[in-house]
């Protein structure tokens, strides 16, 4: 698996990601991803995955994007209970 990683927000209405390798929680406020280049955060109101793919690692997410955030490069797998916590 390269290191691709790429997302593009269309009118911050449809945000399109590749090189997710997990997701780790959503909600209509809040999506916490990881990419191959490490965690993504992503808020927003209605917000809603309409296509996933974890294979090929492609994500389709609609509603209205406030913003995303970036954590560190090398946090690509899933915080433990006290990684969580003290987040």
């Amino acid at each position: 698996m390269n290191e691709r990683h790429n997302a593009i927000l269309e009118d911050r209405s449809k945000l399109t990601l590749t090189g997710v390798t997990d997701v780790d929680s959503f909600d209509e406020k809040l999506v916490v991803l990881y990419t191959q280049l490490g965690e993504l955060v992503i808020k927003g109101r209605g917000l809603h995955v309409s296509e996933m793919s974890l294979e090929s690692g492609d994500l389709t997410l609609e509603g209205d994007v406030s913003s995303l955030s970036y954590g560190e490069r090398d946090a690509t797998k899933k915080l433990g209970f006290f990684g969580k916590l003290f987040r």
